[in-house]
């Protein structure tokens, strides 16, 4: 299975971030899942990716060109896709991935766990998702999602295409 990682390009502060990320990776390569991410070496994302390579995973990077010249593209992957815009990189992903996984992140990650959220509810893609709850992260982002239910914006079946764990060990076994 080819899992897609949403996931940050800065670490954060706190080390059980860094530790959730290298954990999921070696997960991920011990069971013989694919990574498929973002292409950069920076970040959760540079920790997740070489935690599979360094367990002997495979591991695709999808970036755009314009990010590869700011040279925080990851060069030493099994294969890295260049791109010309983050929309064609959102796409290029979910075309290879068999399921998404979200990590802690900022901006972008919570756009691409949005995005990939309503191609599901549209029906563009039917991979499931889910996300690992480290340290709480996502209860307020969760909360947000309930509050969109109670007020009529989302509809109860939608909310449930979102798989939580609070591990890495947890989200592999809702993805299994």
């Amino acid at each position: 299975m080819n899992i897609c990682v949403f996931c940050g390009s800065s670490a954060g502060n706190k080390a059980l971030y860094a530790e959730t990320a290298r954990k999921l990776g070696f997960l991920m390569a011990g069971n013989g899942h694919g990574l498929i991410y973002g292409g950069g070496n920076i970040g959760l994302m540079g920790i997740l990716a070489d935690s599979v390579l360094k367990h002997g995973g495979k591991v695709i990077g999808v970036i755009p060109d314009f990010l590869m010249k700011k040279e925080v593209g990851h060069t030493g992957l099994t294969q890295l896709e260049i791109v010309s815009s983050m929309h064609e990189r959102k796409r290029r992903m979910a075309d290879l991935a068999d399921a998404f996984i979200v990590l802690p992140g900022g901006w972008g990650t919570l756009d691409e766990t949005a995005e990939i959220l309503t191609w599901r509810q549209l029906g563009l893609v039917k991979q499931p998702v889910a996300l690992i709850n480290v340290n709480g992260f996502f209860d307020l982002l969760l909360s947000q999602m309930n509050q969109m239910v109670q007020e009529g914006f989302l509809r109860s079946e939608y909310i449930e295409y979102l798989k939580v764990a609070e591990t890495p060990e947890q989200v592999l076994s809702l993805l299994a």
